[in-house]
């Protein structure tokens, strides 16, 4: 499937491992290319890549760039398959997937309902969660002697904070974990994309209808009882919505949780820092993570309204834009020859895992949050905690979005207190 307004000998093509078994790696590689790229992700759908973190940056503040969809020539004529998997995460009926008017109208609610106070407010519940799961790994140990800490504590901590945030109730938490993974992994296939659109659509009614005749103390009731002058959401909007946040503020503090643990447990120095520190070293940590191993390997799309020229390439109007957010966090010119480096004061701080420009993650401060309440308390219950594995034999999440490994096998040691 190929642009034919566009000549692809030039800049050169690559080929996405939708896998991502090598991301890093495969960052490095088409950065040496150079700052921007042609990339084939599976099902032969080619966007460009900016590999640059400063031209990146750039672009994704720039109004000729927007996220709307149907800004997608591709598209438009027809060569998108409409069940290509990666389709959920970009046609979508919500702020992310808007510009302008548009984006501000449906960012607007969500930003009055989803805010710190609200999250604030959870604290005590938040740690509550915790310490009930950090109680129950020993529990979790295999026949090995080891267990997984992705699977018993990084994946169902966020997944529990985000679902009771949104009101979403606790019978329905298993089957929303499985239907968001179908959205992030690679492997899914067009029926199970297809399966997914239509039972999450079935659940966000049900869940909409409950609140209506009893509304809760939580964003589905507050995003209903909306009535903003220039338009509440509709019940599609709202679906798309809570989807996203529910996507982004799960699927994004899993893998913070779990890459930053994977970074401590393989920098013993990182870590004798960390247990001589404070919270402001943790703090630290988890903008490191952030920065070294971010959450979302790539992100798709971006589409420019009017031809654009990026750095001396000319990116046609109408053509898809792959936003490689873990790939420029590990641009030396950014950061430095060390830029591959885990270091914890490291000098410079800024970073674009959240990405940037006006349709930035609505939820940093959730993921920081998270990470903050599970992240220090972990090491001290635990801190003979190691990895039972070599770093070699860990394995990606097969996903072109997300950037962490699959399990996180550990020995436990006793616990503390």
């Amino acid at each position: 499937m190929t642009d034919s307004t566009v000549d692809l000998t030039s800049p050169p093509l690559v080929h996405i491992d939708p896998l991502g078994a090598d991301r890093h790696g495969e960052s490095a590689r088409m950065r040496e290319l150079g700052p921007v790229v042609r990339a084939e992700l599976p099902g032969g759908v080619r966007m460009w890549v900016i590999t640059d973190y400063a031209l990146l940056a750039e672009l994704a503040a720039d109004p000729r760039v927007g996220r709307d969809w149907r800004n997608w020539d591709a598209l438009e004529r027809g060569e998108i398959p409409g069940d290509w998997p990666l389709l959920s995460m970009i046609r979508l009926n919500n702020a992310m997937a808007r510009d302008g008017a548009e984006h501000r109208r449906l960012r607007r609610p969500l930003t009055r309902s989803f805010t710190r106070t609200r999250v604030e407010r959870m604290r005590p519940r938040i740690d509550q969660i915790v310490t009930t799961m950090l109680d129950a790994l020993p529990g979790q140990v295999g026949p090995d002697g080891t267990v997984d800490l992705r699977l018993n504590y990084a994946y169902p901590f966020p997944m529990q904070v985000i679902c009771e945030l949104i009101g979403v109730p606790e019978e329905w938490w298993p089957r929303f974990r499985e239907l968001i993974d179908t959205v992030v992994r690679a492997d899914t296939t067009a029926e199970q994309f297809l399966a997914t659109q239509q039972e999450r659509h079935e659940l966000w009614q049900r869940l909409f209808a409950m609140r209506r005749a009893e509304p809760a103390d939580d964003l589905t009731s507050a995003l209903l009882a909306d009535d903003d002058e220039d338009g509440a959401l509709t019940d599609d909007e709202m679906e798309d919505t809570l989807w996203m946040l529910i996507g982004a503020g799960h699927e994004t503090s899993i893998s913070l949780i779990t890459n930053a643990t994977r970074a401590l447990l393989t920098h013993p120095d990182q870590l004798a820092l960390v247990r001589d520190g404070d919270s402001e070293t943790w703090s630290k940590v988890v903008e490191e993570t952030l920065r070294w191993d971010a959450p979302v390997g790539n992100f798709p799309a971006r589409f420019p309204v009017e031809d654009i020229t990026v750095a001396g390439v000319t990116i046609p109007k109408g053509d898809g834009i792959l936003a490689p957010w873990s790939g420029v966090n590990r641009d030396p010119a950014q950061y430095g020859e060390d830029a591959d480096r885990f270091d914890i004061n490291r000098p410079v701080k800024k970073h674009m895992a959240f990405g940037g420009g006006p349709h930035v993650c609505i939820g940093p401060a959730l993921a920081r949050f998270e990470a903050m309440a599970a992240l220090p308390p972990l090491f001290a219950r635990y801190p003979d905690l190691r990895l039972a594995v070599d770093p070699a034999e860990l394995s990606a999440v097969p996903s072109i979005f997300s950037n962490s490994v699959s399990s996180l096998p550990v020995h436990l040691g006793p616990a503390k207190g």
